[in-house]
This record gives C-alpha cells, sequence and structure tokens, in this order.
C-alpha cells in the first residue's frame, strides 16, 4: 500500500518536472492542477495512514466527512467541449459576417459601375468621323456646370418677343434667391425656353445652397428637354441627382435623365438610369412618379 502511494507522489514529481516545457500560460494552468492533485494525495495519504499523534501529516481535513472521489478528466472534458462549442460559434459567426461583406460588396461595386456608366457619358458616345461641325462633347459632370450658348447676334429675338417676356413679372420678396428660381420657372411656363434657360443658369450658379437649388438645377434640364436639347439637359439632370439623391427633385432628375438618353437614342444608358431609378426610390416610383416611370420603360427594352 506504501509502496503504490510513493508511486503516485513519485508520477506527480515527475509531471512537475516535464511541465517546464510547455508555454507559461499553460504551465501556470498545469501547476494549479498539480497543486490540487497534491493536496488530494495528501488527504487520500491522511485516510489510508491515520494517526492520533499527527506523525504522518498535520491533520487537514475532516475524517469524519463522506470521502469523494475528485477527478480532473470530467472536468477537463467539459472545458474543451465548451471551448469548441464557443470556437463553433464563433466561425458560424465569422462565416455569416464575411458573407454579408461579400453581399454588401458586390451591391457597392454594382452601384458604383452604374454610376461610372452614367458620368462617363450623359450623352452616347459618338466616334470622331461621325461629329457633325456644330457638335461638341458633353462636358464632364463633375467638371464645371454647362452654360447655355450665347445666342446668335444676326438672329436676335424680335421686339414682340421681348414684349412678351417682358410682360412675365418678376417677384419681388424678401427672399433674392427664390425670386429668381420663381421668374425662371414662370419664363418656362410660358414656354420661353432660352430665357429660361439663361435664368435658371444664373440662379443655380449664384444660389447652390439655396432650398430651391434642387429645383432650379431640375428645371433647368427641362427647359434644355423641352427645347429639344436633350444633350444640353442630361448634364444637369445627373448633376442633380449626384448633387443629393435626396433632394426634393433627385428622383425625378434620375428619371429624366433616362428620358434624355432615350431621346438621344441611347438605349443602354436608359435602362441604367430606370433602373437606378426603381431600386434607389420605390415608393416614389410606384406612387408620384409612377405613369411616367411606366411610360419610359415601355419606350425601352431593358435586358
Amino acid at each position: 500500500m506504501i509502496f503504490r502511494h510513493t508511486r503516485l507522489i513519485m508520477g506527480t514529481a515527475l509531471l512537475a518536472v516535464a511541465l517546464p516545457a510547455v508555454p507559461a500560460m499553460a504551465q501556470d494552468a498545469d501547476e494549479a492542477r498539480i497543486k490540487k492533485l497534491e493536496a488530494e494525495v495528501r488527504a487520500l495519504q491522511r485516510k489510508v495512514f491515520p494517526g492520533g499523534d499527527g506523525r504522518y501529516f498535520e491533520p487537514q481535513i475532516d475524517s469524519s466527512a463522506p470521502v469523494t472521489t475528485t477527478s480532473s478528466s470530467p472536468a477537463s472534458t467539459t472545458a474543451v467541449t465548451d471551448i469548441l462549442a464557443r470556437l463553433d460559434a464563433l466561425e458560424a459567426s465569422l462565416q455569416r459576417l464575411t458573407g454579408q461583406v461579400e453581399v454588401n460588396s458586390n451591391a457597392v461595386r454594382d452601384l458604383e459601375s452604374r454610376l461610372a456608366a452614367l458620368e462617363s457619358g450623359a450623352a452616347p458616345a459618338v466616334a470622331a468621323d461621325n461629329l457633325l461641325p456644330d457638335e461638341q462633347p458633353l462636358p464632364a459632370a463633375a467638371g464645371p456646370a454647362p452654360t447655355p450658348p450665347p445666342a446668335p447676334a444676326a438672329s436676335g429675338p424680335s421686339a414682340q418677343r421681348l414684349a412678351a417676356v417682358q410682360a412675365i413679372a418678376k417677384p419681388q420678396t424678401d427672399d433674392p434667391g427664390d425670386d429668381e428660381y420663381s421668374y425662371g420657372f414662370r419664363l418656362w411656363n410660358a414656354g420661353f425656353y432660352p430665357e429660361a434657360q439663361q435664368q435658371l443658369a444664373m440662379f443655380v450658379e449664384k444660389y447652390p445652397r439655396h432650398p430651391r437649388a434642387t429645383y432650379g438645377r431640375n428645371l433647368l434640364g427641362r427647359a434644355y428637354l423641352d427645347d429639344g436639347k436633350p444633350r444640353e439637359a442630361a448634364p444637369w439632370f445627373l448633376k442633380n441627382y449626384q448633387e443629393d439623391r435626396n433632394a426634393e427633385r433627385a428622383p425625378d432628375s434620375l428619371l429624366y435623365l433616362a428620358e434624355s438618353m432615350i431621346a438621344l437614342g441611347d438605349t443602354n444608358r436608359a435602362c441604367i438610369a430606370l433602373a437606378e431609378f426603381g431600386e434607389t426610390y420605390p415608393a416614389i416610383a410606384a406612387g408620384r412618379l409612377s405613369n411616367q416611370y411606366e411610360a419610359n420603360r415601355k419606350k425601352v427594352t431593358c435586358n
């Protein structure tokens, strides 16, 4: 019996000698377990070699208490199982997060490619050999805002037209910016498109941060579109949409951009603008602008 317990103590000592080879944190954990095992061995020795004089060991446990067998194996197994379960949960969460990141990244790349397609050509690409003498490439949407070309001196407005334009009163309120926009609107509403173009271009240049600026840029594009100039209209619609997509007339401009592309025969960019409109403004596409949206969709065949 003594020999068997002596082997227990020697085995414990050998285990303690072998432990320094493991990392510091693991060694500390094993050191605690070894101390616990040594304490249990000493308690077992007291149980096997009882002595009232205490000559073997100083009493540390109550001999009257029921003996419980302690095993580190189940505890270790439970701890390892818990760690593996937590690792599995972390890996599953990481996989879900990775998948979500990939989905979001693909959506962002798709949106960026669409915008790049719109920015690269608010008007259709035309070979240099096919350009007419009076045609010029559209200015880049990110550059300075386009200005209406001056009217030829030999073909100035008639006296009758000047009188009709002068008959349109310009508002006079305490908001000069709103007065300039309202005057441009009145010119456009009366069908004086060149005059409206000049007035609205002046307004958006002078008051770019005015609450009516989104209305002004959109109406300036419409003044060109209604005047039969979709090439000049398209950059204004694109600029208004890019300036602030949450602005009041941003959805209108995106839809009119598609209409300008349709007028220019550019089905590809028209479809891109229509798809962007439907995805970005689903409520408006089904509500306020539903008739115009559906009418434009019927004009083109999109893949």
